[in-house]
């Protein structure tokens, strides 16, 4: 075994982080975090990292202090003399404010990425990046790993007959395209109009799902109002059936119940944001993410490729 591999994990992805150790065939390190009566918290390594390959494990999802407790995991890990650090953040929140589309607003994934590398970073591993240039705003290393490695097997399993996919907007095509591809079938796009964040004005499809059974795919799923509405409208086209397929279940606001009362046959979403317990979630399936970033996690380390582990790269 790896002696000088460790991995430790933030308070926001415990539960996933044991899974990604034990897949790797380790036990989860050793770090504790502190808390004091202000709020304020400060993370402790409870075992030596001098010289080692430390992975660090948590997701960005709201409330920003998973962030800053991520920041200071890193800084300590880089004070305690690490010999190299990966922050594993199977999530990486403010990915959504990759561009200035608007005058006098922040682009708040580049000032994350510069937070990371000062923090002592010396590499990222993330999976399905909202806007994949955003890899572009590190000057450190970015393992970018996609979802379709389990979706695709998934849906496989299901044997659905006439299946067409589908992008809930433009945003998601070149995603889409590259699933559709993998089963030599069809796609459609969901082409949306916002009047504001959250909030759709108007949807149109472009293609026939007519008499077909569609998959929907995409890399967040927040309010839900954009898979919901593009579902109603899918089988008011005449599909079968909508599924819908999202990497990361944010599931803000009503999206619990706007997914119970919509014309979904299911979500489909993997664990980089934990459910919660206390909501509705008969039509929502959770795909496990531990092997797959155990598997980065040792391709890393043993400077092996990242991209062979890709169902959709390797298709003859």
């Amino acid at each position: 075994m790896d002696s000088s591999v460790k991995v430790f994990s933030g308070t926001a992805s415990h539960y996933l982080a044991e899974k990604i150790a034990a897949s790797y065939g380790k036990q989860l390190g050793a770090l504790s975090i502190q808390k004091f009566s202000d709020g304020e918290f400060q993370p402790v390594f409870n075992e030596s990292v001098r010289g080692d390959y430390v992975f660090l494990v948590q997701s960005t999802f709201s409330p920003s202090d998973n962030l800053m407790e991520l920041l200071m995991m890193i800084d300590a890990a880089r004070r305690a003399s690490a010999g190299y650090i990966t922050a594993v953040i199977p999530y990486f929140g403010f990915a959504r404010q990759d561009r200035k589309d608007k005058p006098r607003v922040a682009i708040a994934s580049k000032l994350v990425a510069n937070l990371l590398t000062v923090a002592g970073a010396n590499r990222v591993m993330t999976m399905d990046l909202h806007a994949p240039q955003i890899q572009g705003f590190f000057d450190i290393p970015v393992d970018h790993l996609d979802s379709s490695a389990i979706f695709i097997p998934y849906i496989e399993k299901l044997k659905i007959e006439n299946l067409i996919f589908a992008a809930p907007d433009v945003g998601s095509t070149n995603r889409v395209r590259e699933v559709a591809k993998y089963f030599e079938t069809d796609m459609v796009i969901c082409d949306k109009q916002r009047k504001r964040a959250n909030e759709i004005a108007s949807m149109t499809v472009i293609g026939d799902v007519s008499g077909r059974n569609v998959v929907l795919i995409d890399d967040i799923c927040d309010t839900a109002g954009t898979l919901c509405k593009s579902a109603a409208i899918l089988k008011e086209r005449g599909a079968l059936s909508v599924r819908a397929f999202c990497t990361h279940p944010v599931l803000s606001g009503a999206a619990y119940e706007n997914i119970a009362n919509s014309e979904l046959e299911e979500l489909v979403v993997c664990d980089t944001i934990p459910l919660k317990a206390d909501k509705p979630q008969d039509k929502i399936k959770v795909l496990p993410t531990g092997k797959l970033f155990a598997v980065a996690i040792r391709n890393t380390f043993e400077n092996k490729s990242i991209s062979s582990l890709f169902i959709h790269s390797n298709r003859k």
